[in-house]
Parts: C-alpha cells; sequence; structure tokens
C-alpha cells in the first residue's frame, strides 16, 4: 500500500502526471476509451440517419422546379460539409503531431483520412447526379467543383504519402506538411461562390443571416450533417484503434489485450 503525504494546510495537492483526461494521451488510455465510445457514435449516426432520411423522403415536399431530383441536396451537402470538416480535423492532429511530437496526434490524423476522401468522393458524387438533370451535364470545370476535387487529391495523396513511406515519424513529418498545406484550399471551396461567377448555388445554410429554405428542408440537411458527423467520429475511433495496436504490437499492453480477445 503506498501512503500519500498530505498536502500543507491552504493548499491542494496536484493532480499527478498522468491523470485527468491527459491520460487519454497514451494510447493504451485512448485505445480503451475509443472502445466504449465507438458503439455509442455509431448508434447516434444510425439514429440520425433514420430520422434525416425520413424527413427527406417522407415529410420534404417535391420542389416546384426541381421536382423529386432536388432530394439529393440531404446527402450532397452535408457530404460537402464533412469533406471541409475532416480535412481541417485530419490537418488540425497532424500539425499537433508535428509540433509536439505526439504519437497519438499523428495517429489520430491518419485515422481520419480515409473517411475524409469518401466524405468528398460521396459530394462530387451526388454533386455529377444533381448537376445532370439540373446543368445538363455531368461535370463543369466550375471553381467550387474544381477545388472539391482537389480536396479529394489531398486526402489521397495524405493516404499514398502515408503508405509509402517505410519509417513511421518519417512518414508523420511529410504526412503533416502535406496536410498544413493543403489547409488553404479549404477556404477557397467555401467562398469560391463568392469570389468568382460560378454555375454552383450560393451556401445552403449561413450563420450570418437567416435560413433561405424552408424549416423542414433545414431540419432533414442537419440532422444527415449530425448522422454523418457521428458516423465520421465512430470511424475515425474504430480505426484510429487498429493503428494503435499496428503501431504498439511489440508492448505488453498490446499482447495481454489479444491474449484476452483470443479467449473471448
Amino acid at each position: 500500500m503506498q501512503v500519500g503525504l498530505a498536502a500543507p494546510a491552504g493548499e491542494t495537492a496536484e493532480k499527478p502526471v498522468g491523470q485527468g483526461w491527459l491520460r487519454y494521451a497514451a494510447p493504451p488510455a485512448f485505445y480503451a476509451l475509443a472502445g466504449r465510445m465507438l458503439p455509442w457514435f455509431a448508434l447516434a449516426a444510425a439514429l440520425f440517419a433514420a430520422a434525416g432520411l425520413c424527413v427527406a423522403f417522407l415529410m420534404a415536399p417535391t420542389d416546384a422546379q426541381q421536382g423529386e431530383v432536388y432530394r439529393i441536396i440531404f446527402v450532397h451537402v452535408p457530404a460537402a460539409w464533412m469533406s471541409m470538416l475532416l480535412y481541417l480535423a485530419m490537418a488540425f492532429w497532424a500539425g499537433l503531431g508535428l509540433a509536439f511530437n505526439t504519437r497519438l496526434s499523428s495517429m489520430m490524423a491518419h485515422a481520419l483520412a480515409p473517411t475524409g476522401a469518401m466524405f468528398t468522393f460521396l459530394a462530387l458524387w451526388t454533386g455529377a447526379i444533381w448537376g445532370k438533370p439540373t446543368w445538363g451535364t455531368w461535370w463543369v470545370w466550375d471553381a467550387r467543383l474544381t477545388s472539391e476535387l482537389v480536396l479529394l487529391f489531398l486526402f489521397l495523396g495524405y493516404i499514398a504519402l502515408n503508405a509509402a513511406i517505410d519509417d513511421v515519424r518519417r512518414a508523420d513529418r511529410a504526412c503533416a506538411l502535406l496536410a498544413l498545406a493543403g489547409v488553404v484550399n479549404v477556404p477557397i471551396i467555401y467562398f469560391s461562390v463568392q469570389w468568382w461567377n460560378t454555375l454552383h448555388q450560393g451556401a445552403s445554410v449561413s450563420t450570418i443571416r437567416a435560413p433561405g429554405m424552408a424549416s423542414t428542408l433545414l431540419a432533414g440537411m442537419l440532422l444527415m450533417a449530425l448522422a454523418f458527423w457521428t458516423y465520421a467520429t465512430a470511424a475515425a475511433l474504430a480505426r484510429v484503434r487498429c493503428v494503435i495496436l499496428e503501431r504498439e504490437q511489440s508492448a505488453d499492453w498490446v499482447f495481454m489485450i489479444l491474449k484476452k480477445e483470443r479467449k473471448a
């Protein structure tokens, strides 16, 4: 039994290093935390998606000009939001790992990249499906579309660069530099419809003015955005657990976990 020394009167004892929320910076602690949070985010994603799709297909009215095809905005717009948000999150974690040499930060960045690439591709694909009946073509070299395509290439480049370098630390540094350099593309995507004359419509939802759409449509898009966000979180947590096991495979705690799972 260890006996701690009492703090002098009028003073509070400091928490030892490794206690509090900072302990989750260690891969073993975060691995366990991610495992506990993963099912809840997955369940929330399923519930939000069910509610959002219900609003999109059962409650939202048919558009007078576009008919039923406009309903793709319930997937296209939230996917576009998530593509930019996930890139910023990936760049944040990569930059944090580069600045403070924290292993878990780089692992989080690597875990976010595939999901970000998936949402970027989904935004481009649904945009093409929407563009064919409204613009008469699957693709135009529009500023918004082109900058979103560049975002996809940045995600894929990040993934490819990480896979191409065998040394883990060198790969983390190179990927972080690429991610940080690519951040400049995110405001270009967002403000492209204001900076250039484009076919793409303006922002669907703005923080500086009242929504220009029916409340039903707004509710459906926000529900789908929450579904995509919780799904992305669940996917990143599942993937970072795999990255942690891969990088920490020689550690004793990983051996104990694998041994316990084999017995189960």
